[in-house]
């Protein structure tokens, strides 16, 4: 039996249900900037030692929400552990990104590539109940993959990319092998989301984070098509209650309308695009997410507020004229920086959370600005 939420403004805004206040979390809020989290991580030995041991995963996943009055949790883990799963052979230098020792560089690797049997994520699956079990009601928990298009570009490069020559060549190229890797990792996310969801997470998020990288055209065939094909398969209900899905495309801004049209309840945006016309092209459609520029925080305190109002005020009164509501969820562009001071997220936080119920007592206008 679990316990029912104390704070279920995340949940309400991905729904576009009225909230008292904004609520806020951030991408990446169990990580390095954390001095506890460094402690943690030390004691695991690794990051995969982290991301594999429930106890730990518990632990830090839970650790930014003692700091900060958070609203919600995010299952500490990478977006990597299903390609891991395939056999590709995932591991992390200290100091370094992510390697596969097994890359998709040739025909027969690819077409023998298979959704993987759910049981070698049963760590990840055991530590979705284990932080719901600890959060006892006081936040929700996201569970998160990520996107059939990033996780191939990871598959295909063997690790990150500065110019995605490998992918893309093969893209451009052998489109039907592309074609197949993103079939297998849209199948084999729905079920890594669909078995989070099944072991307690509330909502769930996919990181479509390369997913600016490719040319119009190309978007919507080898990234948008496959995150649409994650979509259609996920249980969007739990217990009763709806269970919200996020869809983030770094740099998608130009594809805003169709990134809304895809099923996700939730798009969220990265700091390049503008809050105030990204609501009026959405409407109703899906309640967003975003977009403070991460490089925020390094400022002062002061600025650090004035900019969070920036955001909040370009997005607007959430209360629509017609009396409905608009959702928004505060958050970062992008992950927050190992380098970010901890108390700079405190300021972040205090000020959406004070200046949004401000907002929440102005006058409404039909768009929202």
């Amino acid at each position: 039996m679990t316990a029912p939420l104390l704070n279920d403004s995340f949940l309400r805004a991905c729904l576009r249900q009225p909230t008292e206040h904004t609520p806020v979390w951030l991408m990446r809020q169990a990580g390095r900037y954390l001095p506890e989290y460094c402690a943690t991580r030390a004691r695991a030995g690794s990051f995969m030692g982290l991301a594999t041991n429930v106890d730990y995963a518990t632990e830090v996943t839970l650790q930014p929400l003692e700091r900060y009055p958070l609203d919600a949790a995010i299952l500490f883990s990478d977006i990597l552990t299903v390609p891991d799963a395939m056999g590709l052979g995932l591991s992390f230098a200290q100091g370094e990104g992510p390697r596969f020792a097994h890359p998709l560089r040739d025909e027969g690797a690819i077409r023998a590539l298979a959704v993987p049997d759910l049981a070698k994520l049963r760590y990840v699956f055991d530590a979705v109940g284990s932080i719901r079990r600890a959060l006892n009601g006081r936040v929700p928990l996201i569970g998160f993959s990520g996107s059939p298009w990033t996780l191939a570009c990871y598959m295909v490069e063997g690790g990150g990319s500065d110019d995605y020559r490998l992918v893309k060549t093969l893209m451009y190229s052998r489109p039907e092998l592309m074609h197949h890797i993103l079939a297998v990792n849209a199948d084999a996310v729905a079920a890594y989301l669909n078995a989070q969801i099944d072991a307690g997470a509330q909502a769930v998020m996919v990181f479509d984070s390369w997913g600016g990288v490719l040319a119009d055209g190309a978007f919507q065939a080898f990234s948008l098509a496959y995150t649409r094909r994650v979509l259609a398969q996920l249980k969007r209900e739990a217990g009763g209650q709806r269970v919200p899905a996020i869809v983030f495309t770094k740099g998608g801004g130009p594809w805003l309308d169709e990134i809304a049209d895809s099923g996700a309840d939730v798009v969220g945006l990265d700091w390049t695009v503008n809050l105030t016309q990204a609501r009026a092209r959405v409407g109703a459609r899906v309640a967003l997410q975003g977009n403070l520029d991460p490089n925020v925080l390094f400022a002062p305190p002061q600025a650090i507020q004035a900019e969070a109002c920036k955001v909040l005020d370009a997005f607007g009164p959430p209360q629509r004229a017609d009396g409905g509501w608009d959702g928004h969820i505060f958050n970062l562009g992008h992950g927050i920086s190992q380098y970010t001071p901890p108390e700079h997220v405190s300021a972040l936080v205090e000020a959406v959370h004070a200046h949004s119920r401000t907002l929440r007592q102005r006058p409404h206008t039909t768009n929202g600005a």
